[in-house]
């Protein structure tokens, strides 16, 4: 059996014990994070968790399995643990599941899922995944395979291979950095998908997202929840999450992305509260002149950036027919990415081509086996916005 359809199943596994009376097991203290709990099925395989303090085994909890590119499972636990203990979550992060190795995904959502399913009274509904880079990929895969997952929080990368589709039987939050080197994959994301979803761009790079936005991704789950009746509505809840996001929108100079965030309040509250008053005015922020045409230009610089990073994909690929040519017009690329990186101020393009860079040498030598290219390529990869 494939390895992805390996992990497929053994994410499957879960939804028999997630809903059952839990088996007692050690007595792992709340309100903290707990390192390392080994799996009673595998104990090479531990994860790191986070308890909400208020945890009790006579009601279903809402949880979030996480997966870092370099098995960091704390690293993934404390980004989620302030919202987790708001909003009554488990936050499981595995030890094991790391970049380059399916095995090892595969083993840990073997180990984790069935113990975590046996130790906590998880809610069927409620299982939550997500990840960073190519953690996210993890997550999103299980999501795929199975019919378990309410919803995944992908930071830094999308699906295993990185195709945009048009819809997903669960939701998506998604993260990204400005100078992330899949920043424009996280877009095309957004552009294609068409189920519940909604993507966040912050400053910075290809990392977990700040804390705030961390937290404003556990806040969208439970508005998706509660409009999916996967739990029972708290309008007080809808309320306080309505008026902070207007509250955002109120604090957003730039006219573009105060649109943005006005078309997203329409879409995540619409069932769940009166919506005209914003629906309207976001009807004719999407009028002004102005707005269209930054509306346009976004669309277009973001065209342009999948394009140019295509055109150098299609030369690597030409190392191996017409390799003087394609060696000649890759270094004037690389070399004019690197001017533009390296300049003194802020702006789209620099953003732009530190992202080229950053997306260029990240895997080329698994990509490419051209020596000469390959050396070429070793003063880019500690360029600016790595």
């Amino acid at each position: 059996m494939p390895t992805g359809a390996r992990l497929f199943a053994a994410a499957a596994a879960l939804s028999i014990t997630l809903g059952a009376l839990p088996v007692p097991a050690q007595d792992l203290p709340r309100g903290q994070i707990v390192d390392e709990v080994k799996c009673p099925g595998d104990p090479t395989q531990t994860y790191a968790v986070y308890i909400p303090s208020w945890y009790s085994p006579d009601r279903a909890w809402s949880l979030l399995i996480a997966f870092h590119p370099a098995a960091r499972g704390r690293a993934m636990v404390e980004k989620y643990q302030a919202a987790a203990e708001v909003y009554g979550y488990i936050v499981a992060g595995s030890n094991n599941s790391r970049n380059g190795s399916s095995q090892a995904s595969l083993r840990s959502i073997r180990a984790m899922l069935p113990d975590l399913g046996q130790r906590f009274l998880i809610d069927p509904k409620r299982l939550y995944l997500t990840g960073m880079s190519g953690g996210a990929r993890v997550a999103m895969q299980v999501a795929l395979g199975t019919k378990v997952a309410a919803g995944v929080i992908a930071s830094s990368a999308g699906y295993p291979d990185a195709e945009p589709r048009g819809s997903v039987p669960f939701v998506v939050f998604g993260t990204a950095g400005t100078e992330d080197f899949n920043y424009i994959e996280m877009r095309n994301l957004d552009r294609a998908l068409t189920t519940p979803h909604r993507l966040v761009i912050f400053e910075g790079g290809h990392t977990l997202p700040p804390d705030d936005v961390a937290l404003e991704a556990i806040e969208w789950l439970e508005l998706q929840a509660m409009k999916a009746g996967r739990r029972p509505r708290d309008q007080a809840l809808i309320e306080r999450i309505f008026n902070k996001r207007q509250q955002a929108i109120a604090a957003t100079a730039a006219p573009v992305a105060a649109a943005h965030l006005l078309n997203d309040l329409v879409d995540d509250f619409t069932g769940l509260r009166n919506v005209s008053a914003v629906a309207a005015r976001a009807a004719a922020m999407s009028k002004d002149k102005d707005v269209k045409k930054g509306l346009a230009r976004e669309r277009s610089d973001d065209d342009a950036e999948a394009g140019m990073l295509q055109e150098v994909l299609t030369l690597e690929t030409g190392l191996r027919d017409d390799r003087l040519d394609s060696l000649t017009r890759l270094r004037a690329s690389l070399s004019r990415l690197a001017r533009q990186a390296d300049a003194p101020a802020d702006s789209p393009e620099r953003r732009r081509a530190r992202r080229l860079l950053r997306g260029i040498t990240m895997g080329a030598a698994e990509r490419v086996q051209d020596a000469e290219y390959l050396k070429l390529l070793e003063p880019y990869r500690q360029r600016p916005g790595r």
